[in-house]
C-alpha cells in the first residue's frame, strides 16, 4: 500500500510541473541567464593590451612610440618587452608621472633617460615638458597609449593622455589606445571643475570621479572639442573584452607607488581630498590613502600611526616621525560604498567638526600645499561649505545641475554598459 502512495506522489508532482505556465518558465530562465551574465568571472576580462591579435597588424613594419608605465603589461610581462619579442620596432618610450618603471615619488620631476633593460630612449612627460614635441615624434609612425587609470580627475594620467593626443593630432600621428578597466568605473560624482581652478591635477570640466575608461575619455576629449585649438586626434581604441562599468576589477599591478592596495584604489576618489588639508592621509606609511590623522587629534581619536620617510613613496611626509591620531579606513566595506555610488564626504566633515585647529584645517601652506583643496575638488565654495557646517545634502545640491548634465553627456562616449 505504501508503494501506491509513493507512485501517486510522483505522478502528482510531474503533472504539476507540466502544468506550470510557459511564461513563468521563460521568466525563470531569463532571470537565471541574467544572473549568470552578471556573475561572469573577473578573469574573463581581457584588457586591450592582452588582445594582441587586434592591433599587431597595425604595428608591423612601423616605428612605434609607447606611452607606458609599470601598469602596462601583457599577461605578466611589460607590454614593451612583450611587443619587442613579437618583432615590433619600438623607437621610444614616453614616461608619465612616476616614470616608466614607476620608481619616482608623486610630484617629483622625471628626467629623460635610457631604459637599462631594453636600451630604448625614454622621453619624460613629467619633467621639462608634458607634451611630446615635433622632434620627439619625427621618427615615430604610430603611437600607443597603454596606462592604467583609476577614474578620477586629479589622477594625472588623463592629462598625459590629453597632451599626447594633442601632439599626435598636430603631427599627423595615429594613436592606438589599449584600453583597461576603470576600477572605480561605477562612480560618477563630485562637482564639475570650474575653469578658474584648472591645474596639473585637473584640466577639463568633469566631476571628481568621471566613470570612464581611458578609451572612453579619449573619445570625450575629441568629441567635446577639448583638445587645444579644437584639433582632432586619429584614435583607435582596442576595447576591453567582457567588461562592464559596475564590475569589480582587482588591478594586477599597483598603478602608482602610493596606491599600493585595492582598498587604497577604491578609497582614493574620496581620501585624496585630504591632500588639501592639514592632515596626513597615510603618506609615509605602507597604507597610504586608507588612514588619516594628525598629532593634534590626540585624545579625540584613538587610532594612531607614525609617518616615516619612505624612498619612492614619500620622502618628506607631513608630520614625519610624529604620532598621528585619526581614522583607520582599511576595513571600510567597499561593497557598501559601491552601493551608495557616492564620494564619502562624511569622513572629512567629521574630522573638521572634531578638529581643535579649525583655522588651520585647510591651511595647507603648513604642509607646503597652499590652495590644494580648491584644485582637488575643482570649485571655490567647498572649503566655505565645510567651515559653515553645511549638510552633505546641501553640498551635493550645489553640484547640480552640472553633475547631471555631465552624466547625460557621458553616455555619448561609452564603449561599455
Amino acid at each position: 500500500m505504501k508503494n501506491y502512495f509513493v507512485i501517486a506522489f510522483f505522478i502528482l508532482t510531474y503533472l504539476t510541473a507540466c502544468s506550470e505556465p510557459k511564461s513563468t518558465k521563460e521568466k525563470s530562465r531569463k532571470t537565471n541567464d541574467e544572473i549568470n551574465s552578471l556573475s561572469k568571472p573577473i578573469d574573463s576580462i581581457k584588457t586591450g593590451a592582452d588582445q594582441t591579435e587586434k592591433y599587431l597588424p597595425l604595428l608591423k613594419g612601423k616605428r612605434i612610440g609607447m606611452v607606458v608605465n609599470l601598469t602596462s603589461i601583457i599577461a605578466n610581462e611589460t607590454s614593451v618587452d612583450s611587443l619587442l619579442k613579437l618583432g615590433i620596432k619600438i623607437e621610444k618610450i614616453f614616461g608619465p608621472e612616476h616614470g616608466f618603471r614607476g620608481k619616482a615619488s608623486a610630484g617629483i620631476s622625471v628626467a629623460d633617460d635610457v631604459d637599462a633593460e631594453t636600451g630604448i630612449k625614454i622621453i619624460s612627460l613629467y619633467g621639462k615638458h608634458s607634451t611630446p614635441t615635433k622632434e620627439d615624434l619625427q621618427d615615430i609612425d604610430v603611437m600607443i597609449f597603454d596606462i592604467q587609470d583609476v577614474g578620477v580627475r586629479f589622477y594625472t594620467y588623463i592629462n598625459t593622455l590629453q597632451h599626447v593626443m594633442e601632439a599626435c593630432a598636430n603631427n599627423n600621428k595615429p594613436l592606438i589606445i589599449l584600453d583597461r578597466p576603470n576600477p572605480n568605473g561605477y562612480l560618477i560624482d563630485g562637482p564639475i571643475l570650474d575653469p578658474k581652478f584648472k591645474s596639473g591635477i585637473g584640466l577639463q570640466a568633469i566631476p571628481i570621479a568621471h566613470g570612464l575608461t581611458i578609451g572612453e575619455y579619449a573619445q570625450m576629449l575629441n568629441g567635446e572639442g577639448w583638445l587645444k585649438d579644437n584639433v582632432k586626434c586619429d584614435i583607435t581604441v582596442i576595447k576591453v573584452a567582457n567588461y562592464r562599468h559596475n564590475m569589480d576589477y582587482v588591478l594586477p599591478v599597483k598603478p602608482s607607488p602610493n596606491l599600493n592596495t585595492q582598498q587604497s584604489i577604491m578609497l582614493y576618489p574620496t581620501t585624496c581630498l585630504f591632500e588639501g588639508t592639514y592632515l596626513n592621509h597615510g603618506r609615509g606609511t605602507q597604507f597610504p590613502f586608507t588612514v588619516v590623522g594628525a598629532p593634534y587629534l590626540k585624545g579625540i581619536f584613538y587610532f594612531s600611526f607614525t609617518p616615516k620617510s619612505i624612498k619612492g613613496m614619500a620622502e618628506t611626509p607631513i608630520f614625519q616621525d610624529q604620532v598621528c591620531f585619526g581614522l583607520d579606513l582599511r576595513t571600510v566595506d567597499i561593497a557598501k560604498i559601491k552601493k551608495s555610488k557616492q564620494l564619502q564626504l562624511q569622513w572629512l566633515m567629521e574630522l573638521y567638526k572634531k578638529s581643535p585647529k579649525k583655522a588651520d584645517f585647510f591651511n595647507t601652506k603648513l604642509s607646503n600645499q597652499m590652495g590644494v583643496i580648491e584644485r582637488l575638488v575643482g570649485v571655490g565654495d567647498f572649503r566655505k561649505q565645510i567651515e559653515e557646517g553645511k549638510t552633505e545634502q546641501e553640498i551635493r545640491a550645489s553640484w547640480e545641475p552640472g553633475l547631471s548634465k555631465y552624466k547625460q553627456m557621458r553616455k555619448k562616449y561609452l564603449l561599455y554598459k
